[in-house]
């Protein structure tokens, strides 16, 4: 049953991989089809092609190795200054221009002189190399909406797990009471296991953070309010002043750990699957979002921890960036976790929320060949033209991204490597679940 359950993890991820490289090319084809430009392939994978059928002027289909897609669009770049597709050169970095523009017009019809990328303006063409990555961003919103506000997230409650029979400093991490030790105030005042704790001091209290907060905030005597056999029940309780972990303003333990004064009850707070508010669930995607543009300005240095991951005896880290094959083995790991299926499916949407919001922002790097270096060539090529304008010059015309080609093999190159030194490290080393 283990192995049937992590292969069904692994399918999972899989499916869910190529509906996201699927969505993010439908987001250039169908801005790229509004602005009439021509559109010959949509491809989901790289390779050989296993499966196409062809719709009006696109080939549509599928690729033996789904670790991406494309679409081809008709004049990506620019002619020449001369006006020329094809050219030759001896110099190598010259022929990686010319190859590039080559390509860019080599299924040129009659009659599409007008449906080339590059005649479009600069706001078009920003517009169809946005929609790849903004179709990623909003199927992670959607996904991690739809999890969080219909199903949630498993959280500490308000339910009584357990009632300690003594008072013990955490900082001494024992769980066995001395004959020195207090009784606790939640064993003295009748507080059972299944209780649910819905007031304290005379208000309603729904949340964890909430109780949790007032009963730090308060030694001596309280009054507690209980939900027990479907029935509310007052119970007096005189708080003691302890010794507890501090907690940060989101109610998280501050690591490393630290330990304050303050009152204390003597419980164990159950956890439970709790559903998101809309606002919540808002918070905390802007947190997945921060989280994300954190960790992709901290790859270069993750590097060589990485490297020592994958080929030395280094430690892999909970928070080392993995790969498709380390994603989709977290995949089949969580589907084997001894926990509720809602919890499991939870999981699986965030990991493929992560994997969205990877998606978009990696492609958002102003570098050749992503999105985003299209994107900063339409922009530059506007700030150009307009500044042309503004000084009553000529118009420079399109701007040739193609003489960037050189440093786009550069970027893929190191691209190329990182993917292979994640692909090693998951492989070898792979992050587990804790």
């Amino acid at each position: 049953m283990t192995v049937f359950l992590y292969v069904l993890g692994l399918v999972l991820f899989a499916l869910g991989l190529l509906v996201s490289i699927a969505w993010h090319e439908l987001g250039h084809l169908s801005t790229a089809k509004i602005f009439g430009i021509r559109v010959p392939q949509y491809m989901v994978g790289f390779g050989p092609t296993i499966w196409s059928w062809k719709k009006g002027e696109t080939e549509y289909g599928f690729k033996a190795i789904p670790a991406g897609g494309y679409i081809r669009m008709i004049g990506m770049f620019p002619p020449g200054k001369d006006g020329r597709i094809e050219a030759r050169s001896t110099s190598p970095w010259r022929s990686m221009i010319e190859d590039a523009r080559e390509a860019s017009f080599e299924e040129l019809e009659p009659g599409d002189e007008d449906r080339l990328f590059y005649t479009r303006k600069p706001w078009k063409r920003v517009i169809v190399m946005f929609a790849g990555p903004f179709m990623n961003l909003v199927l992670a919103v959607v996904l991690f909406f739809g999890s969080a506000m219909a199903i949630g997230f498993e959280a500490q409650t308000t339910k009584v797990a357990g009632v300690t029979n003594c008072v013990i400093d955490q900082s001494e991490k024992r769980d066995a009471c001395k004959p020195s030790d207090r009784p606790s105030p939640a064993k003295a005042a009748g507080l059972l296991k299944g209780d649910r704790i819905v007031a304290f001091d005379g208000e309603r209290v729904s949340d964890w953070n909430t109780l949790s907060d007032r009963i730090r905030a308060t030694t001596g005597p309280a009054t507690l309010t209980v939900e027990r056999d479907g029935k509310e029940v007052g119970l007096k309780a005189t708080l003691l002043e302890n010794k507890v972990l501090k907690k940060d303003a989101d109610g998280n333990v501050v690591q490393p750990l630290q330990y304050v004064s303050a009152g204390y009850l003597g419980f164990e707070s159950g956890r439970e699957v709790v559903p998101l508010t809309f606002g919540q669930s808002a918070d905390r995607m802007s947190q997945q979002l921060q989280a994300g543009v954190e960790s992709v300005l901290a790859l270069p240095g993750k590097i060589p921890a990485l490297w020592d991951a994958a080929f030395g005896d280094g430690e892999r880290k909970q928070d080392s960036p993995v790969g498709v094959v380390g994603a989709a083995r977290i995949s089949g790991e969580l589907m084997t976790v001894d926990a509720p299926p809602q919890t499991i499916l939870v999981w699986f949407m965030n990991l493929l929320v992560m994997f969205n919001v990877s998606l978009f922002l990696f492609n958002m790097l102003p570098l050749l060949p992503l999105d985003g270096g299209h994107i900063a060539g339409a922009l530059w090529e506007s700030v150009r033209r307009h500044a042309a304008r503004i000084f009553k010059r000529p118009d420079p015309g399109p701007f040739d991204v193609a003489k960037l080609m050189p440093v786009a093999y550069v970027v893929a190159g190191v691209f190329v490597c990182f993917t292979l030194l994640v692909l090693v490290a998951d492989v070898v080393n792979p992050v587990k679940l804790t």
